[in-house]
C-alpha cells in the first residue's frame, strides 16, 4: 500500500483541510500517517510557510518529497490551496510533476565547551542576545574580509532570499543558482565603524566564518528559520552549504519568477 504522511498546524482551516485530504486519499487507496514510516513516499504540509519549515524540522530534513497546501498568508513554498486538492491528486497519480532540490544551510557554533550544528532552509541570522550593536570579524574561506558592526548578519540560501533576506534589503536569487548570500542588518558606516551596506553573493562551496570581536559579546543569538538558539562563550561560527537537501514537489507548470511576481509584486 502507498503511504502518505501529513503534517498540519492547529488552525481551524488547516484541520478541516486535513480531514478532507485524508478522506480523499483513502478513497483513492492511499494509507495515511502523521509520522514518517519506512515506506512513506510523500509528505504533505498543511499551513503557511512557517508550518512548512516546522514540518522540515520536525521530520529532521527528510529525504522524501514534500508538497505544501497553503492555509496561511503568503504561502511561497506552497504548491496548492485547499480547493486544489482534487487537481493535485490527479497530477500526483499521473506523475505530472517534478522534484525541485532545495539547498539548505549548515551553521556550526563553536563554544569553549562544545560544537553544535544547526540546519536551516531559508537563513541563519547572527545577532547580539541583547538589543545592541554586535561586532564581528567576517572571514570567507579563512580570509578576513571585514570587521562588521551593526544589528547582525544574515546568511540565506537562494530559496530563502525571498524571506527575511528580502525584507532586509537583500536580493532575490533564482534557486537555479547555487549560491549563498550574506546580508548586513542595519550596518554602521561612520568614521568609527566601516561596514559594507549591501549584500554579498558567494559561491555555494565557500565557507563563512564569524568571530566575536569583543569578550563581552560572546553570548550570541542564532536564529535559524525563525527558531532562536542562545549560546554562551562562543569562539566562532562557521556557515556553509549543507549536505542536506529538501525535495519540493512542484507541478509541471511551476516557474520561480512567475511565483515571485505573484507573491511580491
Amino acid at each position: 500500500m502507498r503511504l502518505i504522511t501529513i503534517n498540519s498546524n492547529e488552525m481551524d482551516k488547516s484541520i478541516k483541510t486535513k480531514e478532507i485530504l485524508i478522506e480523499k486519499l483513502k478513497n483513492k487507496g492511499f494509507l495515511v500517517s502523521e509520522t514518517i514510516k519506512k515506506n512513506t513516499e510523500l509528505i504533505i504540509s498543511i499551513g503557511g510557510d512557517g508550518s512548512f519549515l516546522k514540518t522540515v524540522k520536525d521530520f529532521n530534513f527528510p529525504n522524501i518529497p514534500i508538497v505544501a497546501i497553503n492555509t496561511g498568508h503568503l504561502g511561497f513554498f506552497a504548491e496548492l490551496d485547499p480547493d486544489g486538492i482534487d487537481e493535485f491528486l490527479s497530477i500526483y497519480e499521473n506523475k505530472e510533476y517534478f522534484i525541485q532540490n532545495i539547498t539548505c544551510l549548515s551553521t556550526t557554533i563553536f563554544t569553549k565547551k562544545e560544537s553544535v550544528n544547526i540546519s536551516s532552509v531559508n537563513e541563519a541570522v547572527i545577532r547580539n542576545i541583547y538589543s545592541r550593536t554586535i561586532h564581528l570579524s567576517i572571514k570567507v574561506n579563512e580570509r578576513k574580509i571585514q570587521n562588521f558592526s551593526g544589528d547582525g548578519i544574515l546568511i540565506s540560501t537562494p530559496i530563502g532570499s525571498t524571506a527575511y533576506n528580502y525584507s532586509a534589503g537583500g536580493s532575490i536569487v533564482d534557486p537555479a543558482l547555487d549560491v549563498l548570500q550574506l546580508t548586513p542588518l542595519a550596518p554602521m558606516n561612520t568614521t568609527a565603524y566601516r561596514s559594507f551596506t549591501s549584500s554579498i553573493v558567494l559561491p555555494c562551496d565557500y565557507e563563512i566564518s564569524l568571530i566575536p570581536e569583543n569578550n563581552f559579546e560572546n553570548t550570541i543569538l542564532i536564529v535559524a528559520d525563525g527558531v532562536e538558539y542562545k549560546f554562551d562563550e562562543i569562539e566562532y561560527i562557521k556557515i556553509k552549504k549543507s549536505d542536506e537537501k529538501i525535495l519540493l514537489l512542484r507541478k509541471n507548470n511551476y516557474e520561480f519568477w512567475s511565483r515571485a511576481c505573484e507573491k511580491f509584486i
